[in-house]
């Protein structure tokens, strides 16, 4: 079982328009991408697929929220647009630094979804590694002792920038479409992004890692209404990402574990908190949680690899051979 940090993290200001939430990298990183359609653009431009119009026939969503995810994508500095040459209307949309570092993020998420879903477009993409010219799985493992990570063998303190993040309540343009409604051939972890493409589904199961089980804890942790907390629940379990068992029964009252499937999203969650940690330190404190891999005793760092060659996956080796 995983184990959850003590202490108390220094009190911030909040008014109605900001929530004050416990820092955590994986909420900094999910507040700047976690949301469904900024995941599924940053997927197609690593595909190739950079031009407003090819975007939105690959996903489907409105021009309207197509526009606004591109905007807010290029504020963060994850987009760069470049406008064609002279005589030529329109303009791309190419990955900068900070989102070629997500490419980890992509690996593992891919992996789970292979894992869990079978799709036409999974089926027919292979991975290949040109380092050793192998079709690959990636692999997640501890940058010290190279074994395979699991999340139960993980424990939390508070790092020295455990403090308290005050975060806008954004109100950004909705689209009812889901995830799995999508178009694009080449959206090949569509089920992940409609699970975690939401902001307060994807941070109950971020607590879920932490230790955090009962209604109650997840609403402590979370400034959300006890509606939408309970369909987040609701929602969570039906995707058998969690199970729940009865602790109470009059009133009766459940507590919630993550099951093997749940469990499995843990390496895709630690490689967006390793993203968070290096992109989302605006104050520069340092990470607000170390983690700790109990298999070898030492500050966890994990490393995505090649499962043939167990080298590195860079985000250029990568090459995607179509069946």
């Amino acid at each position: 079982m995983a184990t959850a940090p003590q202490g108390t993290p220094t009190e911030a200001p909040e008014n109605k328009n900001t929530l004050c939430t416990r820092a955590s990298s994986i909420t900094r990183a999910l507040d700047e991408v976690g949301d469904k359609w900024c995941l599924l653009i940053i997927q197609e431009v690593f595909w190739g697929i950079n031009t407003f119009t090819g975007m939105l026939e690959a996903t489907g969503v409105s021009r309207g929220v197509l526009s606004d995810r591109l905007k807010w994508l290029q504020n963060l500095g994850c987009l760069r647009k470049k406008s064609k040459g002279e005589g030529q209307r329109g303009s791309s949309y190419h990955l900068t630094e900070k989102s070629l570092d997500l490419h980890a993020s992509a690996m593992m998420a891919i992996d789970w979804e292979r894992r869990y879903y079978r799709t036409p477009a999974l089926d027919s993409v292979q991975l290949v590694h040109q380092k050793c010219g192998h079709v690959f799985t990636p692999r997640l493992q501890c940058g010290h002792c190279e074994e395979t990570i699991s999340g139960q063998d993980v424990e939390y303190s508070l790092g020295p920038g455990a403090t308290r993040d005050v975060r806008s309540k954004k109100v950004r343009r909705r689209s009812s479409l889901s995830a799995a409604e999508v178009p694009s051939p080449r959206s090949v972890y569509r089920n992940l992004v409609n699970i975690v493409g939401d902001r307060w589904t994807a941070n109950v199961i971020a607590l879920a890692f932490h230790g955090h089980s009962r209604f109650d804890e997840f609403h402590r942790e979370l400034p959300v209404a006890t509606n939408i907390l309970s369909d987040r629940l609701k929602f969570l379990e039906k995707h058998g990402i969690f199970g729940s068992r009865a602790y109470q029964q009059r009133p009766r009252r459940f507590e919630y574990y993550l099951t093997e499937k749940g469990w499995d999203l843990f390496p895709y969650f630690l490689t967006l908190l390793q993203w968070g940690d290096r992109w989302c330190d605006p104050e520069g404190r340092g990470a607000p949680m170390i983690l700790t891999h109990k298999t070898c005793g030492h500050r966890l760092r994990g490393h995505v690899v090649c499962d043939q060659c167990g080298t590195d996956l860079e985000p250029f080796a990568v090459s995607v051979r179509l069946k």
